[in-house]
C-alpha cells in the first residue's frame, strides 16, 4: 500500500475515527505530514508566514485554495499515481487534476461512506443517468459509480445514456419486484427524464449530483426538487456533495442538508478574510477537511458558499462570483 512516508496503519486509522478527539489528533498529524511532503502545500504555508509547530488545533490550519489543482501537481512525495482524476468543464476551461497515489484509499472512502448512510450496497439495484460524465475520461464520480454498480450484484444495475424508455421500464420492473433502488444522476438528465416520463415510486432513492453543465437554466433547489419529486413520485430528493479534488463525499437525504462521514469536516470562512473562520449559521466560503486525501492535500478552500450548523450538518448555497461552473456543484438557492 503506497502512502508516501506515512505509517502503514494511517489509512486504517482514518476510517476508524470514533469521535472528535480521534479526528482532531489525526488531523494535526496529517497536517504536519503534508506540510513536509506535499510541496505545493508546504510552500503555501511557508508563504503565509505560519510556523508549523504553533498549529495545535484544527481551527488554526490554513486551507489550500482549490484553484491550485488547476495549476500545480498537488501530491505528497514522488512516484507515479494509481489514477489521475480530472474535472469536467466547458470548452476552454482549465481542468483540475487530482493525482491519486493509492486508489484503495478512495475505494475505502466511498464504500464506507455509502454504507454509513445507506447500508449494504448489495441490497440495491444501482441505476446511473450520467451521460456527460460517461462521455469523457477521468471522472472520479464514474469510478465510484462503476464500483457501486459492480458491488450491487443486481442484473438490472447499470448505466443509461439517453435511452429513457429503457430506464422507465427498468424502474417499473424494480418497483413491481419491490427491489430497493438507487438512481444517481446529473441534474439536467434527471430533469429531462422527469419531464418526459411519470412514475409513482415512493421507495426510490433519487440522488442528484448537481450541475446543469450549460444544458439548461439554473434553478433554485426548491423548484428543482419539486419537479423531480413529482416526476419520480418520491417524497424527497437526495444529493451527493463531492468533487474531483476530494476523495470523500457528503450526502443529503433531503432539503439540501448534508452530513459528512467521520473523516470529513466542513467549516465556513469569511469571504473577505480567508484565514478567518465563521461561527455556525453564517454564510461564507466552504472549507473541507478530507482526511482520505492523505497523499494529496486534506485541507481545501472550495469556491462554494454555504452554512454549517451546530450538529455538523451543512448547506451549499451557491458559488463565489466569477468562479468556474463545477460539474458536481449544487444549485444556487
Amino acid at each position: 500500500m503506497y502512502l508516501c512516508d506515512v505509517q502503514q496503519n494511517t489509512a486504517d486509522r482514518i476510517f476508524s475515527i470514533q469521535n472528535s478527539l480521534d479526528f482532531e489528533k489525526l488531523t494535526i498529524e496529517i497536517f504536519n505530514h503534508q506540510v513536509e511532503h506535499c510541496e505545493v502545500y508546504g510552500i503555501f504555508i511557508k508563504n503565509l508566514g505560519i510556523k508549523v509547530d504553533q498549529i495545535k488545533h484544527i481551527s488554526q490550519i490554513p486551507y489550500l485554495p482549490i484553484e491550485f489543482f488547476k495549476t500545480h501537481e498537488v501530491i505528497c512525495g514522488s512516484g507515479k499515481p494509481d489514477q489521475i482524476f480530472t474535472s469536467s468543464g466547458t470548452s476552454g476551461m482549465v481542468q483540475s487534476k487530482h493525482p491519486v497515489k493509492d486508489i484503495s484509499v478512495y475505494k475505502n472512502s466511498f464504500k464506507k461512506a455509502f454504507e454509513k448512510f445507506y447500508g449494504d450496497i448489495k441490497k440495491y439495484a444501482v441505476l446511473a443517468l450520467l451521460p456527460s460524465y460517461l462521455e469523457r475520461e477521468g471522472s472520479s464520480l464514474i469510478y465510484m459509480v462503476d464500483d457501486l454498480i459492480h458491488e450491487s450484484q443486481n442484473t438490472k444495475s447499470g448505466y443509461f445514456l439517453y435511452n429513457h424508455a429503457e430506464l422507465y421500464e427498468t424502474l417499473e420492473y424494480l418497483k413491481k419486484t419491490n427491489t430497493p433502488t438507487l438512481l444517481i444522476g446529473v441534474t439536467y438528465a434527471l430533469l429531462d427524464f422527469a419531464e418526459s416520463h411519470s412514475l409513482e415510486f415512493p421507495e426510490l432513492i433519487v440522488m442528484e449530483t448537481g450541475g446543469m453543465k450549460g444544458k439548461r437554466r439554473e434553478m433554485l433547489r426548491e423548484e428543482l426538487h419539486e419537479v423531480l419529486c413529482a416526476g419520480f413520485g418520491v417524497p424527497t430528493i437526495h444529493s451527493e456533495y463531492g468533487m474531483t479534488e476530494l476523495l470523500s463525499q457528503a450526502y443529503s437525504k433531503g432539503a439540501g442538508l448534508f452530513h459528512c462521514p467521520p473523516w470529513m469536516k466542513i467549516s465556513i470562512r469569511d469571504t473577505n478574510d480567508p484565514l478567518e473562520l465563521l461561527s455556525y449559521n453564517q454564510t461564507g466560503g466552504i472549507n473541507v477537511i478530507d482526511l482520505a486525501n492523505i497523499n494529496s492535500c486534506s485541507f481545501i478552500a472550495t469556491q462554494d458558499l454555504g452554512k454549517v450548523y451546530a450538529d455538523g450538518s451543512f448547506e451549499v448555497l451557491g458559488r463565489f462570483d466569477n468562479s468556474d461552473i463545477r460539474g458536481c456543484n449544487l444549485l444556487v438557492q
